[in-house]
């Protein structure tokens, strides 16, 4: 079912939370628009609230130093103020971002009338439509068993619209592995920036610390977005029934009542061990299930940011 910008606004506003509905938000076919709806209601709930919760940060100048260039003096700015305000270069003000999207089989699987890889994509799509605005720099890495396609880190026209194309490919690759891939980004990525990582994680971790910890040594600064959908992380099946692995295609007939338990065991302890590198490796790590509104980790993104002294929100133009 298509879904029309103007339906979709008012979908928007639902319970006056002014935060769209997942399963609404993923029935609109184009990646563009879902993107921008996000960030255009997230940038009027900020605008009507008097709480952001993060530093809102003015960062199109800074204050005059002996030394600097003259040209650069806005002298409107300094009447209005007595002071000597320069005009930033874009190199100054401007981040280099990286999104790392998973396209391994795994991530084909949902339970609530969309995918993981179809979240994922729109999340990837709605941090770069919103950084994108910001005049930074945004880039694409796909991944499964080895790197898909790659769009380097670019802020101009016609460069966002390459990149949503690049994101709403389905994902084709085999099984998760976190090792050649991170890598071969490793590899890439030569200037410092920031690298968001967005997969399920469902993979071995043996390696993960490691290629990250590399990512942080060489200067990046590093955020992880985990998407699960509500049934993984509950496993609330029921009855027994036949359950085929997406990535090795395997069929296992399972009675969820005897095993859930030791499924849940298994799960807190795999995520417990990603929270664990990432508290030592300085690594942002959010947990995020796909029944949750976008603009909710578009919220802990920023706040992270601010926390951490990064750029927090300038205005999305």
């Amino acid at each position: 079912m298509a879904v029309t910008r103007t339906q979709a606004a008012s979908m928007s506003t639902a319970g006056g939370r002014g935060l769209i509905d997942p399963v609404a938000l993923m029935k609109i076919r184009s990646l563009e628009l879902r993107a921008r709806l996000v960030v255009e209601g997230f940038l009027r709930g900020l605008h009507r609230s008097p709480y952001h919760g993060f530093s809102v940060e003015f960062t199109e100048y800074r204050a005059y130093a002996p030394g600097d260039d003259i040209r650069f003096v806005d002298w409107r700015l300094y009447a209005r103020t007595d002071r000597h305000y320069i005009k930033k270069f874009e190199d100054e003000t401007n981040l280099r971002c990286h999104l790392l999207v998973d396209h391994s089989r795994s991530m084909a699987y949902g339970s609530r009338g969309y995918t993981k890889a179809t979240y994922a994509a729109t999340l990837a799509a709605t941090l770069a439509q919103f950084l994108f605005g910001q005049g930074d720099a945004v880039g694409v890495v796909t991944f499964a068993d080895r790197l898909g396609e790659y769009l380097p880190a670019r802020n101009r026209p016609g460069h966002l619209r390459r990149l949503f194309l690049t994101l709403e490919r389905a994902p084709d690759g085999q099984a998760t592995n976190l090792d050649k891939p991170m890598a071969a980004v490793a590899g890439l990525l030569r200037r410092r920036g920031m690298v968001v990582l967005v997969s399920d994680l469902l993979a071995p971790l043996a390696s993960l610390d490691r290629h990250l910890g590399a990512l942080r040594a060489f200067g990046h600064e590093v955020v992880l977005f985990q998407i699960l959908d509500p049934a993984e992380l509950t496993f609330s099946f029921e009855a027994p029934a036949l359950f085929r692995d997406l990535e090795s295609g395997r069929n296992l007939f399972i009675d969820p009542g005897a095993v859930r338990a030791r499924y849940q065991a298994g799960l807190t302890a795999h995520l417990d061990a990603i929270r664990g590198f990432c508290r030592r490796l300085g690594i942002a790590h959010h947990l995020v299930p796909t029944d949750q509104p976008i603009e909710s980790a578009l919220l802990a993104f920023l706040g992270e940011r601010g926390r951490k002294g990064g750029k927090g929100l300038r205005g999305a133009r």
